[in-house]
């Protein structure tokens, strides 16, 4: 299987959503300048992204929406649903389970685990919750590799261990641990946190910087009104001598 830059691959599913709200306005073909355009992608880019699909598009018509979804959706691997566990049933967890678009995107949580004895023996949006003492016997058992964890930062390394321990091949971190993991297992982390740190940065620089225009104007007024009386006072001085 061919490998494919880790940017196209984050970019692909941008793609899709364009093309899903293409189809669902009734158009049945579309030229990679359009999806440009909507994705915010220079042209060249989605072209040479698009070239990783194997979709066949006609020379200034474009490509087959559906055809180039059903592509995107193949070379994502999204058309094949892969059994997964999750680790952490808290409220991240549980919001993760509750997400019916999971399974749209080739992934079926099939299992979660705690250490709550107020969840354990439960289950949320049909998926059951086991205790967490019975995570490597079940992967071992049931075969599978993709381990989803949204437990405190601090668990996070020993419960990956066991993943890794008991056949897990990809991990989609939720945590803020920084997991060390051997060079052949695949990590996808999701850090809320420092997402959240450009956010708040961004929105502090951004009201900063509005600030100092509004003070900036505020100083141009006060500077023009001063200047228009000391023009006032020149005249009326002119006029009375």
């Amino acid at each position: 299987m061919e490998a494919i830059p880790l940017l196209t691959l984050r970019r692909l599913p941008q793609y899709l959503e364009a093309l899903q709200r293409f189809k669902e306005s009734g158009l049945k073909m579309v030229s990679a300048t359009k999806i440009a355009e909507i994705t915010d992608v220079h042209m060249t880019q989605v072209r040479k992204d698009l070239a990783f699909t194997k979709a066949v598009g006609t020379p200034k018509v474009g490509h087959n929406i559906d055809e180039l979804i059903r592509a995107i959706e193949r070379t994502l691997n999204w058309n094949d649903l892969s059994s997964c566990f999750l680790v952490g049933a808290g409220h991240l967890g549980k919001a993760i389970m509750g997400y019916t678009g999971l399974s749209q995107k080739g992934m079926r949580i099939i299992a979660a685990f705690d250490n709550d004895p107020q969840v354990m023996g439960a289950s949320f949006n049909g998926i059951p919750i086991h205790s967490l003492d019975k995570l490597g016997n079940l992967l071992s058992r049931l075969h599978v590799h993709i381990g989803i964890l949204t437990v405190p930062a601090a668990d996070a390394q020993a419960i990956c261990d066991e993943m890794i321990a008991n056949g897990i091949l990809a991990i989609w971190n939720f945590t803020s641990a920084i997991l060390n993991v051997p060079q052949e297992i695949i990590v996808e982390n999701i850090d809320m946190s420092s997402s959240l740190a450009v956010l708040s940065r961004r929105v502090a620089e951004r009201l900063e910087s509005e600030a100092s225009k509004e003070t900036e104007r505020h100083e141009n007024n006060n500077n023009k009104n001063r200047n228009r009386g000391k023009n006032e006072y020149t005249t009326l001085s002119s006029t009375q001598f």
